[in-house]
C-alpha cells in the first residue's frame, strides 16, 4: 500500500483526480486533516464524502513508523527509536529551546559516509528512508509531547545529501502551508560535504539552511576522519559552498567537531580563519562527544574557549555549541540505534 505522507499536496491533487475521480480541493482538505488536525483515521474526516474515506482506507497506509524507545535527558532532551514496519529503525532527538521544540531527524538507515568519530558510521547502510517516514518522525515526536514542532535539523543518522530527492520532497511536504507550515528558513540540512548536491540545492530555490561538516583543516586530517574527503577535498568543498553563498546570498554554517590533541590548536584555528575568510558564515564549534569503542578524546572547556576566541579575534563569527543530551547518547555523533545493539 502507498503511504500518504509520501505525497505532496500537488501529488496527491493529481492522484485524487487521475485514481479517485476526485475534486482537486480535496487533497487540501486531507492535508489539513492530516496535518493541522492531527486526525490519521480516514473515516473522521467528515468533509470527505463517504466512498472517497472508503477508498483512502483501503489505499493508503498513515503510520508505517511505530515508537520503540523514548529515554529522556536531564537536560530535558528527548531521544525516540523509531521501528518501521520492515523492522528497520533509527533514533530521533526532540531538543526543547525557548524560542520552541527543535526536531532532529535521520534520513537514513545506517550511513555510508563512515566518519571516524561518529557512532552512526559504525552501523552498516541498509537503505534510505522515504520522505513519510522522515515526517512521521516530525509528527510521532508532536503526538509524543502534545505539541507543534517549529524547527526541524537534518543532522541524525545518515548523509542527508546521500538521500538527496526524498530529503527535498519531505522539506516541501514539511514547508507546505496547508500541512505542518514549518518555514523553510526553520529547516536546517547539514552534509559532510557532497560537492555535487550542495551546486544542486543551491538551485532548488528553498531557503532552508545549510550546514557543511568540516572538522579539519588539512586534507591528510580530514581524510582520516571523513573519507568523503577522498572524493571531494577541502578545496573542491569550499568552491562548492562559495558558489552555494554567492547563488542563494545565504549565510553558510560551518561544523566544526573540536578532537584533543587533533585539531584544537590555535594554528587548527588560524588555518580554518584562512580557509573560511571573506565568506558568509558561522562556525559552529563542537566539542567532541564521546561513543562507545571510539578513539578520540574531548577537548577541555579552556581549549573549546581559545579555540573559539581564536577564530573571533580573526573576524570569524564563531560559537561554542550548548550540549544537550549526551547523558542518553544523544548529542551530536552518538547516534546510533542503541536499543538494537
Amino acid at each position: 500500500m502507498k503511504n500518504i505522507f509520501d505525497y505532496t499536496v500537488d501529488e496527491l491533487t493529481e492522484l485524487y483526480i487521475s485514481e479517485f475521480n476526485q475534486k482537486k480541493y480535496r487533497a487540501v482538505q486531507t492535508f489539513k486533516w492530516l496535518y493541522q488536525e492531527n486526525e490519521y483515521d480516514f473515516f473522521k474526516m467528515s468533509d470527505l464524502p463517504l466512498n472517497m474515506r472508503e477508498e483512502l482506507s483501503k489505499s493508503f497506509n498513515v503510520f508505517t513508523m511505530k515508537e520503540e524507545k523514548v529515554n529522556l535527558s536531564n537536560d530535558g532532551t528527548t531521544k525516540f527509536l523509531f521501528r518501521s514496519d520492515d523492522g528497520t529503525a533509527v533514533e530521533t532527538v526532540l531538543m526543547k529551546y525557548n524560542f520552541g521544540n527543535s526536531v532532529c531527524v535521520s534520513t537514513q538507515v545506517g550511513c555510508r559516509m563512515k566518519c571516524d568519530f561518529c557512532a552512526s558510521s559504525k552501523l552498516s547502510f541498509e537503505r534510505n528512508l522515504t520522505p513519510g517516514e522522515i515526517i512521521q518522525q516530525i509528527l510521532l515526536v508532536s503526538k509524543h509531547i502534545g505539541e507543534k514542532i517549529s524547527n526541524i535539523v537534518f543532522m541524525g543518522i545518515g548523509e542527508p545529501f546521500d538521500n538527496y530527492d526524498n530529503v527535498m520532497k519531505a522539506i516541501r511536504i514539511l514547508n507546505e502551508p496547508h500541512g505542518l507550515g514549518i518555514g523553510a528558513r526553520h529547516i536546517t540540512v547539514s552534509t559532510s560535504g557532497l560537492v555535487p548536491q550542495i551546486l544542486k540545492f543551491a538551485d532548488e530555490g528553498i531557503q532552508a539552511n545549510l550546514s557543511i561538516s568540516l572538522h579539519a583543516t588539512t586534507n591528510e586530517l580530514r581524510d582520516k576522519l571523513m573519507p568523503v574527503n577522498k572524493a571531494y577535498n577541502i578545496k573542491l568543498l569550499l568552491e562548492a559552498c562559495k558558489k552555494y553563498i554567492e547563488k542563494t546570498n545565504r549565510r553558510i554554517t560551518f561544523e566544526y567537531i573540536v578532537i584533543y590533541g587533533v585539531n584544537d590548536t590555535i594554528r587548527d584555528a588560524c588555518r580554518l580563519a584562512d580557509l573560511v575568510g571573506g565568506m558568509l558564515c558561522h562556525i559552529n564549534l563542537i566539542p567532541l562527544n564521546p561513543i562507545e569503542g571510539g578513539s578520540y578524546s574531548r577537548p577541555s572547556q579552556n581549549i573549546m574557549m581559545s579555540f573559539r576566541d581564536a577564530l573571533n579575534n580573526r573576524g570569524i563569527t564563531a560559537t561554542i555549541r550548548r550540549e544537550l543530551g549526551s547523558d542518553v547518547n544523544a548529542a551530536c555523533g552518538q547516534l546510533r540505534r542503541q536499543y538494537f545493539e
